[in-house]
């Protein structure tokens, strides 16, 4: 009852969460749904950043409760979206209940525990960070599972535990890591208590736990592994992880909770993140620094929790220690937690943001609050807590006078005394309550005490962490991202992208800057986005094109030395031809002439010009020429005569020789089939050559010819090439995933050598000179080819008889190193 009263706001339609849920999560949900409802693969996203392995994204939300959703709806609306976020920590709040009910505490402790669980700390602040709200909830359930697991030592306990964990791990993110290792802790914790005899009956269910934990994540976390080393942020270095540290002066929310105006929108935000008048390398949203979880629960956590040391009771001691640990780890550079954590604790580096301990300090104090609780309703009768009250009094009168004096010392006194006194009204209830309880003995009053911390906390909560501008928008601020939309802009880009059958042409758009909810709107809508919002993205294509996490405003757009204008080669070879920008696009590129680009139309959100330059998705070369593709994307210069009609770049020999240099052919070709995970190509061409696809190049997709599987070779710095035979053929592009993943591990386990094509060299007498003094016998090597040669500056050409050596003795040490 407590869930569909604080949850109903949304759940009625008339709020929607916003932000990361519908800029990010919805687009992923409803990019899955509509894959599965089309038929085809959900696995390889090509709407955003010119292509991308949806199944290896942890935020794509395939591993995840949300394929349910996907199945059922073809189109998830917003409520529902919303309605299958807030069923996490309905489901996570239940699992606590469970955890409650196996041990034999207080039902009122399990009921106070689910509701801080589900609506305390960011699980109300940050419910727009859907994968973190997940993972969240599924901690909880597998806290739970391996506790029973101890508790009964049974292999089915075991299995369920480990599938629980399993489910926890499929979407890595650092809400998992560090509930990985309270998990561990709890485990080792039993151990310690209860000796050998403990370890040995709990080793057959733990390694089952194990074995089907490890059988459900070991693809997706291989897969998850692969993408995030060939994306831009494989690992953070510590002084960018520490600027997502939450700051001390935001522990002063536990107590009071709007103390820096985070919730009422008459008063501007004015706490420690993104304000010059506090750190300045503070990377935190306002909402990310709150922690407040109720007054009650943190009264109990002070008096008689530590007062009475019933936080130091063996039944729940680890969970303690993990409090406390949360508690500095979140507090990142201010304590020396962190930095031995980022230094010894595998996978803490690879996360940003050590503020996101903070979901961890919401579920683990919401077990300890109810656990103290508990304690009280079963102490002996006649047992008085009211020197612990005092105490407690004392601890929240300092808090608020520490509030006070942070207040005046940043000019925002006046602002700080309506949530003070409010914090003082919420902990004078908490503490009549407190003493309310402690009659609650006899007859009905097991009954009673659960209504009463039902109905205190769940208004304590609402009036504190409910709905807010960082929690609750109204709906249409996100009409773009709805299927049905009328947005004239949206409207028109897939007017103009649509094409006939058949068509080489698949245009690119750029959604430049338009607002947060636009860059992943072409998941939704079906066109292709050169750009995107993801914080992962391909290092090879973030570096070439410039991308960041996401384009809210013209002033991100990030070019680079081989994109350095919308009037450059690469921007033709994406096939980018039209760009939606909310200002003149002069504005934004500087290197543009007059007639560069072409403006075609003015919207409500701003202008839309076109590329006239932009090529087609499918082009064929007769000719080719080598290519650093490294060395042209730190100073953007093409090769000379590369003229992009004529002739592919490639960064290695084309299996078959072919023509090198520009070539023209007049080849006809048909872009028979394109589907997320597929794409046919039909081509007929008087002369061999390249059938190149300008989608970007990844190891996980395979081509056939005519059925004949057949190497993809990089082409273009970005793209894809295939190699054909004169003649008619039908070339297919197919995405497989498992397969390339395994050929990838194999590869870096254990790397190939270059199979060498070079005939050996003929025996030699003891009595002859050595190569560098006699002529070459034997067969003779060409060398490199003029174009080739050109390319890596090795100079004139000669046979390498001529010049008394081989030919790659010559190349020098740097160029044959590259």
């Amino acid at each position: 009852m407590a869930w569909v009263i604080l949850c109903w706001p949304w759940l009625s339609g008339s709020v929607t969460i916003p932000f990361d849920a519908k800029a990010h999560f919805q687009a992923q949900i409803q990019f899955l749904a509509q894959a599965i409802h089309s038929g085809q693969s959900p696995f390889w996203n090509h709407n955003v950043f010119a292509g991308s392995p949806q199944i290896a994204d942890p935020q794509s939300l395939i591993f995840s409760p949300a394929i349910l959703l996907a199945l059922i709806s073809s189109n998830p609306s917003f409520r529902e979206v919303d309605a299958f976020v807030l069923g996490h920590l309905l489901v996570g709040g239940l699992a606590l209940i469970m955890l409650f009910r196996d041990r034999g505490w207080h039902p009122a402790g399990a009921l106070l525990a689910a509701l801080v669980f589900a609506f305390g700390a960011s699980a109300a602040w940050r419910v727009q960070h859907v994968g973190q709200i997940a993972s969240l909830a599924f901690f909880a359930v597998t806290l739970w599972l391996t506790a029973r697991m101890l508790q009964r030592n049974t292999l089915l306990s075991g299995l369920f535990a480990g599938l629980a964990g399993g489910l926890m791990v499929l979407d890595p993110d650092q809400i998992v890591l560090l509930g990985a290792y309270v998990l561990v802790g709890v485990v080792v914790a039993h151990w310690l208590a209860g000796g050998w005899p403990s370890v040995r009956a709990s080793l057959g269910p733990l390694a089952l736990a194990c074995v089907a934990g490890l059988a459900l994540i070991a693809l997706p976390l291989l897969w998850t592994w692969l993408f995030a080393e060939a994306t831009t942020r494989p690992e953070i270095d510590l002084a960018e992880a520490g600027r997502g540290s939450l700051h001390p002066v935001s522990l002063l929310t536990a107590f009071i909770g709007d103390l820096f105006g985070a919730k009422d929108p008459n008063v501007d935000f004015w706490g420690p993140y993104n304000n010059p008048g506090w750190v300045k390398e503070l990377y935190l949203s306002q909402n990310m620094g709150q922690v407040y979880f109720g007054a009650l629960p943190l009264l109990l956590l002070i008096a008689p929790g530590v007062t009475r040391g019933f936080l130091w009771d063996k039944a729940i001691r680890p969970l303690t220690i993990g409090f406390v640990f949360m508690v500095l780890f979140a507090l990142g550079r201010y304590t020396p937690v962190f930095q031995l954590a980022y230094d010894y604790l595998p996978g803490v580096k690879v996360f940003r943001r050590p503020a996101d301990a903070t979901f961890l300090i919401g579920a683990l104090g919401a077990v300890l609050a109810g656990y103290v609780l508990h304690r009280i309703l079963s102490a002996a009768p006649g047992t008085s807590f009211r020197r612990d009250l005092v105490i407690g009094a004392c601890v929240v009168l300092a808090a608020v006078a520490t509030g006070l004096l942070v207040s005046r010392g940043a000019g925002h006194l006046a602002q700080a005394w309506k949530p003070v006194g409010l914090a003082l009204g919420w902990f004078a209830a908490a503490g009549l309550l407190f003493l309310a309880l402690q009659r609650c003995r006899t007859g009905l009053a097991p009954v009673a005490s659960v209504v009463l911390v039902a109905g205190v906390m769940a208004a304590d909560l609402r009036a504190n962490n409910g709905p807010n501008e960082s929690t609750a928008l109204p709906p249409k601020i996100y009409d773009v991202l709805e299927p049905s939309t009328r947005n004239e802009t949206i409207a028109l880009l897939k007017h103009l992208t649509a094409q006939p059958a058949g068509s080489t042409r698949r245009d690119r758009v750029e959604l430049l800057g338009l607002g947060f909810e636009w860059p992943n709107a072409s998941m939704v809508h079906g066109f292709d986005h050169t750009l995107g919002y993801n914080p992962l993205r391909l290092e090879d294509f973030s570096e070439a094109v410039g991308t960041r996490d996401g384009i809210a405003s013209p002033s991100e757009r990030k070019f680079t030395p081989l994109f350095p204008s919308y009037r450059c080669r690469m921007a033709n070879l994406l096939g980018l031809r039209y760009i939606a920008s909310p200002v003149p696009i002069q504005q934004v590129d500087h290197a543009l002439h007059g007639d560069d680009l072409k403006l075609i139309a003015r919207t409500k959100e701003g202008y839309v010009y076109e590329n006239p330059h932009a090529l087609p998705r499918v082009q064929f070369f007769g000719g080719w020429q080598f290519a650093d593709f490294d060395s042209m994307k730190l100073s953007g210069r093409w090769p000379d005569n590369a003229d992009p009609q004529q002739v592919v770049l490639l960064d290695s020999e084309p299996p078959q020789s072919v023509h090198e240099g520009p070539l023209a052919v007049a080849a006809q070709l048909k872009l028979a089939r394109y589907r997320n995970a597929e794409v046919e190509i039909e081509v007929d061409t008087p002369t061999a050559g390249f059938v190149v696809l300008n989608d970007v190049w990844h190891p996980w997709w395979r081509a056939e010819v005519d059925g004949t599987e057949t190497e993809i070779l990089k082409a273009n710095v970005l793209f894809r090439a295939v190699q054909v035979p004169a003649g008619k053929h039908r070339v297919r592009f197919t995405f497989r995933p498992l397969e390339g993943a395994v050929a990838e591990l194999r590869e870096r386990i254990d790397p190939q050598e270059p199979v060498d094509l070079a005939p050996p060299a003929p025996p030699r007498d003891h009595d002859e000179p050595s190569v560098a003094e006699a002529p070459l016998r034997g067969p003779v090597l060409a060398g490199p080819s003029p174009a080739v040669r050109d390319s890596l500056k090795l100079g004139s050409t000669m046979s390498a008889a001529a010049r008394g050596g081989t030919a790659a003795a010559q190349i020098p040490g740097e160029a044959l190193a590259q």
